[in-house]
Protein backbone atom coordinates (compact mmCIF):
# COMPACT_ATOMS: atom_id res chain seq x y z
CA UNK A 1 0.00 0.00 0.00
CA UNK A 2 2.81 2.26 1.20
CA UNK A 3 4.66 1.56 -2.68
CA UNK A 4 1.40 2.50 -4.30
CA UNK A 5 0.70 5.32 -1.99
CA UNK A 6 4.49 6.70 -3.50
CA UNK A 7 4.22 5.36 -6.89
CA UNK A 8 1.31 7.42 -6.88
CA UNK A 9 2.97 10.70 -5.13
CA UNK A 10 5.69 10.59 -7.66
CA UNK A 11 3.52 10.53 -10.67
CA UNK A 12 1.67 13.68 -9.09
CA UNK A 13 5.15 15.34 -8.51
CA UNK A 14 6.24 14.50 -12.30
CA UNK A 15 3.23 15.92 -13.83
CA UNK A 16 3.41 19.02 -11.81
CA UNK A 17 7.08 19.65 -12.50
CA UNK A 18 6.32 19.13 -16.40
CA UNK A 19 3.08 21.95 -15.92
CA UNK A 20 5.01 24.26 -13.72
CA UNK A 21 8.16 23.84 -16.96
CA UNK A 22 5.41 24.71 -19.56
CA UNK A 23 3.76 27.36 -17.77
CA UNK A 24 7.83 28.96 -17.16
CA UNK A 25 7.96 28.21 -20.69
CA UNK A 26 4.84 29.70 -22.38
CA UNK A 27 5.74 33.03 -20.07
CA UNK A 28 8.63 33.54 -21.00
CA UNK A 29 8.23 33.21 -24.36
CA UNK A 30 5.28 35.14 -24.58
CA UNK A 31 7.62 37.98 -22.63
CA UNK A 32 10.22 37.67 -25.91
CA UNK A 33 7.88 37.94 -28.25
CA UNK A 34 6.19 40.88 -26.59
CA UNK A 35 9.75 42.23 -26.52
CA UNK A 36 10.58 41.32 -30.02
CA UNK A 37 7.69 42.97 -31.53
CA UNK A 38 8.90 46.36 -30.19
CA UNK A 39 6.63 46.10 -26.56
CA UNK A 40 4.28 48.94 -27.67
CA UNK A 41 6.88 51.26 -28.64
CA UNK A 42 6.06 51.76 -32.55
CA UNK A 43 9.40 50.03 -34.15
CA UNK A 44 10.43 46.20 -33.42
CA UNK A 45 13.38 45.21 -31.49
CA UNK A 46 14.82 44.07 -34.45
CA UNK A 47 14.54 47.38 -36.03
CA UNK A 48 15.62 49.20 -33.26
CA UNK A 49 19.12 46.90 -33.39
CA UNK A 50 19.43 47.44 -37.22
CA UNK A 51 19.60 50.90 -36.71
CA UNK A 52 21.91 51.48 -33.63
CA UNK A 53 25.06 53.73 -34.35
CA UNK A 54 22.83 55.90 -35.86
CA UNK A 55 21.73 59.58 -35.10
CA UNK A 56 18.94 59.03 -32.31
CA UNK A 57 18.02 62.62 -32.75
CA UNK A 58 16.88 62.00 -36.15
CA UNK A 59 13.45 60.44 -34.73
CA UNK A 60 10.99 62.37 -33.27
CA UNK A 61 11.20 62.30 -29.26
CA UNK A 62 8.32 60.88 -27.34
CA UNK A 63 5.99 62.90 -24.96
CA UNK A 64 6.07 61.39 -21.80
CA UNK A 65 2.37 61.53 -20.57
CA UNK A 66 1.11 58.91 -17.60
CA UNK A 67 0.22 56.54 -20.27
CA UNK A 68 3.67 56.70 -21.96
CA UNK A 69 5.28 56.23 -18.42
CA UNK A 70 3.05 53.14 -17.83
CA UNK A 71 3.88 51.67 -21.52
CA UNK A 72 7.83 52.41 -20.76
CA UNK A 73 7.50 50.61 -16.99
CA UNK A 74 5.67 47.45 -18.70
CA UNK A 75 8.33 47.23 -21.36
CA UNK A 76 11.16 47.02 -18.66
CA UNK A 77 9.23 44.45 -16.57
CA UNK A 78 8.28 42.41 -19.19
CA UNK A 79 11.86 42.47 -20.07
CA UNK A 80 12.99 41.70 -17.10
CA UNK A 81 10.59 38.79 -17.01
CA UNK A 82 11.74 37.65 -20.59
CA UNK A 83 15.73 38.06 -19.07
CA UNK A 84 15.52 36.68 -15.45
CA UNK A 85 12.79 34.44 -15.16
CA UNK A 86 14.90 31.53 -16.98
CA UNK A 87 17.54 32.04 -14.25
CA UNK A 88 15.00 31.62 -11.59
CA UNK A 89 14.09 28.33 -12.67
CA UNK A 90 15.82 25.95 -10.88
CA UNK A 91 14.59 27.84 -7.26
CA UNK A 92 11.02 27.36 -8.50
CA UNK A 93 11.67 23.82 -9.49
CA UNK A 94 13.04 23.42 -5.97
CA UNK A 95 10.85 25.80 -4.43
CA UNK A 96 7.85 23.23 -5.74
CA UNK A 97 9.27 20.08 -5.36
CA UNK A 98 9.54 20.80 -0.87
CA UNK A 99 6.11 22.56 -0.96
CA UNK A 100 4.90 19.01 -2.11
CA UNK A 101 6.50 17.08 0.80
CA UNK A 102 5.42 20.16 3.11
CA UNK A 103 2.51 19.16 5.59
CA UNK A 104 0.47 22.45 4.81
CA UNK A 105 -2.99 23.16 4.30
CA UNK A 106 -1.98 25.22 0.71
CA UNK A 107 -1.64 24.18 -2.44
CA UNK A 108 2.23 23.64 -3.22
CA UNK A 109 1.14 24.48 -6.85
CA UNK A 110 -0.61 27.81 -5.04
CA UNK A 111 2.61 28.91 -2.89
CA UNK A 112 4.70 28.05 -6.32
CA UNK A 113 2.64 30.45 -8.26
CA UNK A 114 2.83 33.04 -5.42
CA UNK A 115 6.81 32.48 -4.87
CA UNK A 116 6.90 33.35 -8.37
CA UNK A 117 5.02 36.18 -8.37
CA UNK A 118 7.23 37.54 -5.38
CA UNK A 119 10.22 37.39 -7.39
CA UNK A 120 8.59 39.00 -10.62
CA UNK A 121 7.64 41.82 -7.92
CA UNK A 122 10.92 42.85 -7.05
CA UNK A 123 11.49 43.48 -10.52
CA UNK A 124 8.56 45.15 -11.06
CA UNK A 125 10.25 47.78 -8.64
CA UNK A 126 13.22 48.07 -10.24
CA UNK A 127 11.33 48.71 -13.59
CA UNK A 128 9.66 51.33 -11.42
CA UNK A 129 12.64 53.07 -10.93
CA UNK A 130 14.37 52.44 -14.14
CA UNK A 131 11.05 54.24 -15.71
CA UNK A 132 11.88 57.32 -13.79
CA UNK A 133 15.49 57.35 -14.49
CA UNK A 134 14.39 56.77 -18.07
CA UNK A 135 12.26 59.82 -17.86
CA UNK A 136 14.85 62.08 -16.17
CA UNK A 137 17.40 61.08 -18.67
CA UNK A 138 15.18 61.66 -21.54
CA UNK A 139 14.34 65.10 -20.01
CA UNK A 140 17.90 66.17 -19.67
CA UNK A 141 18.49 64.91 -23.33
CA UNK A 142 20.63 62.47 -21.94
CA UNK A 143 18.82 59.60 -23.81
CA UNK A 144 18.20 59.90 -27.39
CA UNK A 145 14.57 58.82 -28.80
CA UNK A 146 16.97 55.62 -30.05
CA UNK A 147 16.91 55.09 -26.43
CA UNK A 148 20.91 55.10 -25.47
CA UNK A 149 23.03 57.90 -24.30
CA UNK A 150 24.73 60.18 -27.00
CA UNK A 151 27.15 61.17 -23.71
CA UNK A 152 30.40 59.66 -23.66
CA UNK A 153 30.78 60.41 -20.29
CA UNK A 154 27.99 59.28 -19.14
CA UNK A 155 28.52 55.64 -21.09
CA UNK A 156 32.10 55.92 -19.74
CA UNK A 157 30.41 56.57 -15.80
CA UNK A 158 27.53 53.79 -16.26
CA UNK A 159 30.38 51.05 -17.27
CA UNK A 160 32.45 52.10 -14.62
CA UNK A 161 30.17 52.05 -12.00
CA UNK A 162 28.32 48.64 -13.30
CA UNK A 163 32.62 47.12 -12.98
CA UNK A 164 33.25 48.76 -9.72
CA UNK A 165 29.76 47.25 -8.17
CA UNK A 166 31.02 43.98 -9.11
CA UNK A 167 33.68 43.67 -6.64
CA UNK A 168 31.39 45.02 -3.67
CA UNK A 169 30.90 42.53 -0.67
CA UNK A 170 26.62 43.35 -1.22
CA UNK A 171 27.43 41.71 -4.61
CA UNK A 172 28.99 39.04 -3.29
CA UNK A 173 26.93 38.39 -0.59
CA UNK A 174 23.74 38.45 -3.21
CA UNK A 175 25.34 36.05 -5.86
CA UNK A 176 25.33 33.52 -2.92
CA UNK A 177 22.27 33.47 -2.43
CA UNK A 178 21.00 33.85 -5.89
CA UNK A 179 22.89 31.51 -7.19
CA UNK A 180 22.41 28.37 -4.50
CA UNK A 181 18.12 28.14 -4.46
CA UNK A 182 19.18 25.32 -1.75
CA UNK A 183 21.06 27.38 0.61
CA UNK A 184 18.61 30.02 -0.07
CA UNK A 185 14.95 27.67 0.70
CA UNK A 186 16.85 26.13 3.58
CA UNK A 187 17.78 29.95 5.27
CA UNK A 188 14.92 31.55 4.44
CA UNK A 189 12.02 29.03 4.59
CA UNK A 190 8.47 30.13 5.52
CA UNK A 191 5.20 28.70 5.63
CA UNK A 192 1.89 29.77 4.11
CA UNK A 193 0.85 31.53 1.27
CA UNK A 194 2.29 34.59 2.96
CA UNK A 195 5.27 32.81 3.29
CA UNK A 196 5.84 31.96 0.09
CA UNK A 197 5.22 35.49 -1.59
CA UNK A 198 7.82 36.66 0.91
CA UNK A 199 10.25 34.57 -0.25
CA UNK A 200 9.97 34.94 -3.41
CA UNK A 201 10.12 38.64 -3.42
CA UNK A 202 13.11 38.32 -1.17
CA UNK A 203 14.68 35.89 -3.50
CA UNK A 204 13.97 38.11 -6.43
CA UNK A 205 15.81 40.83 -4.19
CA UNK A 206 18.96 38.23 -4.09
CA UNK A 207 18.91 38.40 -7.69
CA UNK A 208 18.04 41.96 -8.08
CA UNK A 209 20.97 43.31 -6.05
CA UNK A 210 23.87 40.66 -8.19
CA UNK A 211 22.20 42.14 -11.87
CA UNK A 212 20.61 45.81 -11.15
CA UNK A 213 23.63 48.16 -12.38
CA UNK A 214 24.44 45.14 -15.42
CA UNK A 215 20.43 46.14 -16.11
CA UNK A 216 21.22 49.71 -16.21
CA UNK A 217 24.15 49.00 -19.00
CA UNK A 218 20.67 48.95 -21.35
CA UNK A 219 21.06 52.83 -21.34
CA UNK A 220 24.24 52.75 -22.59
CA UNK A 221 24.41 50.50 -25.49
CA UNK A 222 20.43 50.93 -25.86
CA UNK A 223 17.22 49.88 -24.25
CA UNK A 224 15.89 47.98 -27.41
CA UNK A 225 19.09 46.77 -28.66
CA UNK A 226 18.89 43.08 -28.81
CA UNK A 227 22.93 42.44 -28.51
CA UNK A 228 23.09 44.63 -25.46
CA UNK A 229 19.79 42.42 -23.82
CA UNK A 230 21.03 39.14 -25.40
CA UNK A 231 24.85 39.59 -23.67
CA UNK A 232 23.99 41.81 -19.89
Amino acid sequence: MSLASGSLASRWLGRDRLILLAGLAIIILMAWGWLLAGSGMGSSAIEMTAMAGMDGWLMQPAVWTPGYAVLIFFMWWVMMVAMMLPSATPALLLFDRVSHSDKSDTSPTTRTALFGMGYLLAWGLFSAVATAIQWCLASARLLTPMLETPDRWLGAGILAAAGLWQLTPIKAACLRQCRSPLSFLTGHWRDGRVGALQMGVQHGAFCLGCCWFLMLLLFFGGIMNLYWICST
